[in-house]
């Protein structure tokens, strides 16, 4: 998985068709096909992140590694990189191939999505910028300085307990998610609270590495399947955590008194309903249920 919500990598022909042509029933995808080797492919991204990130959720981006995704290459008929596909609707409407301008680029989005509405500079906003970009430490002075002026913004302090929890000030970060009693932060509150609660368990078990040679040893080794996706999901590495989790439950839902399950809806929580991975494996984990 890539750094936030609306930005995300494609892996296999199935992904692709929940997370770009599924999404694309709600909402434009723009489709980057790039490869490690295509120079003007590393030029773009970042372009087509900025420029994703400005639409604020009304615009998704999907990566797709062309030297790991051929058949998807296929699918599309891609024969040039960097080569830029979106879709809406459920089908592909525009594209453009090689590098191009930033105007260019919004000019040819302009005719199928709503441009981004202008807004003033909000401090809270730039904070959730930088918590998005990893920009942690900034975000947290930026939102020390916020809530010494009015310490009772519910949603200032949510993100400031996130800001805590990923420098690992763990009981500070609980101290504060327990100040914040406003209904509308109650899922805000609850996503925090997961996060905390795995980075504490990660800190309970087995590092990495052990783990991974156990499974080398037993891919059957539950607990240690278990333990591996709650150190990863410590990590924020979400999307082999959760296929892990989802294997583990269609193979022994009852291990643990359910805790695959249990965990995947902690995940779901956590990372909102909006969240692509979450739209896809919410529909896999009902497809295993039913």
């Amino acid at each position: 998985m890539t750094e936030n919500a609306f930005v995300f990598d494609v892996a296999g022909a199935e992904q692709f068709e929940q997370l770009v042509v599924q999404n694309s029933l709600h909402k434009p995808v723009l489709v980057d096909f790039w490869a490690q080797w295509c120079a003007p492919c590393k030029v773009l991204m970042p372009l087509l992140e900025k420029i994703t990130a400005s639409y604020a959720g009304e615009l998704l981006l999907a990566k797709v590694d062309c030297d790991v995704e051929q058949e998807i290459v296929a699918l599309l008929g891609v024969q040039s990189l960097p080569t830029v596909v979106l879709f809406k609707d459920g089908k592909p409407v525009d594209g453009f191939t090689g590098a191009q301008t930033e105007s260019d680029i919004r000019s040819l989005l302009s005719k199928h999505v709503a441009e981004p509405a202008e807004v003033a500079e909000d401090p809270l906003q730039t904070a959730k910028d930088l918590f998005d970009n990893g920009e942690y430490a900034q975000a947290e002075a930026l939102l020390k300085e916020l809530l010494s002026g009015d310490d009772q913004q519910p949603a200032a302090l949510v993100l400031y307990a996130r800001c805590l929890t990923e420098r690992g000030a763990l009981a500070d970060a609980e101290a504060v998610l327990n100040s914040v009693t406003a209904d509308e932060q109650k899922h805000a509150v609850a996503a925090a609270r997961a996060q905390l609660a795995f980075l504490r368990q990660a800190v309970e078990l087995p590092d990495i590495a052990d783990l991974k040679t156990r499974l080398a040893k037993n891919a059957n080794d539950d607990e240690a399947v278990l333990q591996l996706s709650i150190q990863q999901l410590a990590r924020q590495n979400y999307e082999p955590a959760l296929e892990s989790l989802l294997q583990l439950f269609i193979r022994n839902r009852n291990f643990a008194d359910g805790a695959a399950h249990a965990t995947l809806l902690q995940v779901f929580e956590l990372l909102g309903t909006e969240h692509p991975l979450v739209t896809l494996y919410r529909r896999r984990l009902y497809q295993a249920l039913y």
